[in-house]
């Protein structure tokens, strides 16, 4: 499983479209085995999501996420996680492979 989260200034984005890198986490047997950071592609609508998807990710944890965004994950087979608290990013992932981590209020408003 891979887990991408958006990031600014080495934390939590925010915004899921504005983010400066994605995180990208990938998860084995409960257990993060790999940690990289990527630079997004330039923000249009579906560019995320589609890339995303090319890199293998299954899961997006963000703060906030438009409704077409959303939509655009899920088409793409990645679950989305919306409403995210401000943690240090591995105790989001760690949290999320607990099973502990639930969408909580959408901080983007489109």
């Amino acid at each position: 499983m891979k887990i991408a989260i958006p990031t600014e200034q080495g934390g939590l984005c925010p915004h899921f479209g504005h983010c400066q890198a994605f995180a990208i986490y990938t998860v084995e047997d409960s257990k993060i085995v790999k940690e990289e950071t990527v630079d997004p592609p330039a923000h249009e609508p579906g560019s995320h999501p589609a890339f995303l998807h090319k890199l293998g990710c299954n899961v997006v944890i963000a703060g906030g996420m438009g409704v077409k965004a959303q939509e655009l994950m899920n088409a793409n087979g990645i679950k989305v996680i919306v409403g995210a608290p401000i943690l240090p990013l591995r105790e989001l992932v760690e949290s999320y492979i607990q099973g502990k981590l639930e969408s909580g209020e959408n901080r983007c408003d489109h």
